[in-house]
């Protein structure tokens, strides 16, 4: 490693070979380093960028040789292009395909297409290019069909409607009624069917993206962890971080600035990175300001991580006064209309699938009670809304005297923060092995719902000792209703430490809507079926 001034710094591996240095651009007579060519001596090893005081500022995280190593910022853009033409062709075959269902597969219609059909194609491409549905994914590193299909259903009904209103032109015979609704369902679904799909080969078909961290060590190790998590539905890695200086309010030294912009520059460029984590939380805001300027100039994507969001949640608007925005933030917590749709939805899914399921729990009971002796459900105190106390149940999956054991078995805890969780329980029964692996362990919290106790979707329902360790803010989580699946449940509820995820139930509250609800519900059943939540 190297110590000296920015314009001079020259960046070794941990063997001490020099891995790359900036060329010297001669601007008015003097030498200045020029970032965006370097002279590259071999692949990324594990080496560190070290400022005046020997303080680290950029390390190179080991490990990722499998990543292919060509320009970020080409490579970005033939991974946008792969991923536009892969949508636009799965919205082309889908709205193509559904029309042609409508047409031919609706018994007792006449109606046959002409070849002025194929002017349909390209004007399907600008009906989604309009309403934004290939400009989301350049965007963001997780590439979601679920999160746009309130755009899809806008893109069907437009698609419906224009063929209706053009009938003349493109079929010899007027559509019915029943084929242009079933134009707009089909076209919705396999639209989104075909996009998930695009997405997966695309996503299978294209390198990893390259990722920097610029923030704390706790921000790298919290990308790392997620990036690395490929059942996320992402494909990403952390190559390198640069790390901020926080300065106390009145002491900043903009001494330090061009140092700092030495480093990020020298890490987008060598490293071929692609896409920036900006964590600015605790530094001051003209630092993080040259910051964002500088990286948009390199051409590297940028994806801030607002610690503001914890605390106003991401429903939040804008407002435009005249050139002056605003950030409009709502109440915490549910309004009483809000809480009354919310019940209406509890009501109406669970009424219909305690009716649907009423077999299953039959037979779930009779081999618990086969299995081993007590009784068939599990009913366990809990904590729910403003601190009430609550019976949740459950299907019996331990032996009955499963707490007064529990004390002998906490040396082998393998959860954080106060959870209690052990991979291999001796205290859980045959059959409740397999409940707890489908979770259906899980069913008569139905009841609960139905009750009011519960809703399908909340925070995480927790026993009084867990829920004493909480404290101060964290305890907002307690005005919404505790859920039988919540964003705790998708995102690994036996991985996530207590504190971490107590404030994924906050932020639940603060972005709450129906929409939201119904995203959780339609992802719990992949992480569910895939047993991520084991």
């Amino acid at each position: 490693m190297v110590e000296g001034k920015s314009s001079k710094t020259e960046i070794r591996s941990t063997d001490g070979s020099a891995i790359a240095r900036p060329r010297a651009q001669r601007r008015g007579g003097q030498a200045r380093p020029d970032h965006s060519r370097l002279e590259l001596a071999g692949p990324p090893t594990s080496h560190t960028l070290v400022s005046r005081d020997a303080s680290p500022i950029w390390e190179v995280i080991p490990g990722v040789d499998g990543v292919s190593w060509s320009p970020g910022a080409e490579v970005s853009r033939r991974r946008d292009a792969i991923f536009r033409r892969a949508l636009a062709a799965a919205d082309v075959l889908g709205c193509l395909l559904a029309l042609c269902i409508a047409v031919y597969l609706v018994p007792g219609t006449d109606t046959r297409m002409r070849v002025a059909d194929l002017a349909l194609v390209p004007l399907i491409v600008v009906l989604s290019k309009a309403i934004g549905l290939y400009d989301r994914d350049q965007h963001r590193l997780r590439k979601s069909t679920l999160d746009e299909i309130p755009v899809l259903c806008n893109l069907a009904i437009f698609f419906a409607l224009g063929v209706w209103l053009a009938e003349a032109l493109l079929f010899r015979d007027p559509l019915d009624r029943p084929q242009v609704l079933l134009l707009a369902l089909d076209s919705f679904l396999l639209v989104a069917g075909a996009r998930a799909l695009a997405r997966v080969i695309a996503l299978r078909t294209t390198p990893p993206e390259r990722v920097l961290v610029v923030g704390s060590d706790w921000d790298c190790d919290r990308a790392k962890k997620v990036l690395t998590d490929h059942r996320a539905g992402l494909r990403a890695v952390v190559v390198g971080r640069v790390g901020l200086t926080p300065h106390a309010p009145g002491a900043y030294d903009r001494s330090d600035l061009p140092e700092l912009r030495h480093a990020i520059a020298e890490a987008i460029t060598t490293q071929s990175v692609e896409r920036v984590i900006l964590a600015p939380d605790g530094f001051d805001q003209e630092e993080v300001l040259e910051v964002i300027r500088l990286i948009k100039a390199l051409g590297a994507k940028l994806s801030v991580l607002p610690r503001l969001l914890e605390v106003v949640g991401s429903a939040s608007v804008f407002d435009e006064l005249q050139g002056l925005t605003l950030l409009g933030v709502r109440p915490y917590g549910l309004s009483k209309s809000s809480r009354q749709l919310k019940r209406a939805m509890d009501l109406a899914v669970c009424g219909a699938a305690v009716l649907a399921l009423s077999p299953l729990f039959l037979i779930i009971a009779l081999a618990i009670k086969l299995d081993s002796r007590g009784p068939v459900f599990f009913r366990q105190r809990r904590i729910g809304r403003k601190g009430q106390f609550f019976y949740m149940n459950k299907f019996r999956s331990m032996v009955p005297h499963a707490e007064q054991i529990k004390d002998q078995l906490r040396e082998h805890n393998e959860a954080e923060g106060g959870l209690f969780k052990i991979t291999d329980d001796p205290r859980i029964t045959r059959v409740g092995r397999f409940l707890r692996r489908t979770s259906l362990d899980e069913l008569p919290q139905l009841l609960n719902v139905l009750r009011g106790d519960m809703s399908l979707v909340g925070p995480r329902p927790l026993v009084p000792d867990e829920d004493a360790l909480i404290e101060g803010w964290r305890r907002r989580r307690l005005a919404v209703k505790p859920g039988m699946t919540g964003l705790w449940q998708i995102f690994g509820s036996s991985r996530i430490p207590m504190h971490e995820m107590v404030k994924i139930d906050y932020i639940y509250g603060a972005n709450w809507s129906l929409w939201l609800d119904l995203r959780i519900l339609l992802r719990t059943i992949p992480y569910i079926l895939s047993r991520r939540g084991q």
